[in-house]
């Protein structure tokens, strides 16, 4: 008798099919991770750039000639020229870079007011839900 122990070609084939339909879902999902949390980083370094804003205001009494630019690996913080920063207003931006420039939520925005936005103030009320 021989008792030979292998794979047949179609069991070993059946086995890739798997792991090829496994790996199929498993990388966008963990690619959507990747994005959210350089997300959620931008909010956090838009949060504390809020913070030096509102201490430049302590100080001075008034938001203009506060410091205009910093960054996250990721994103691009910075203090918006459109609407521009007058003494008591300001709106600040995460402008996305590299390879978050996929991100669905685009360009993250905090307002002096604490509103916070994807993209545009205009779609504020209806695309929050996920960005914020």
């Amino acid at each position: 008798m021989n008792n030979q122990k292998a794979f047949t070609l179609i069991e070993l084939m059946v086995a890739v099919s798997i792991v090829g339909i496994l790996a199929g879902i498993a990388y966008p999902t963990f690619q959507d991770s990747v994005m959210k949390s350089r997300r959620v980083d931008a909010q956090g370094a838009l949060l504390v750039y809020a913070n030096i804003m509102e201490r430049y205001y302590t100080v001075n009494n008034t938001y203009v000639g506060a410091p205009t630019d910093s960054g996250t690996g990721y994103y691009d913080i910075t203090v918006s020229t459109n609407p521009p920063v007058t003494a008591s207003t300001y709106t600040l931006n995460a402008t996305p870079k590299g390879a978050q420039l996929n991100d669905k939520c685009g360009t993250l925005i905090l307002t002096h007011t604490g509103v916070k936005c994807p993209s545009d103030n205009s779609t504020c009320a209806s695309h929050t839900a996920g960005c914020w």
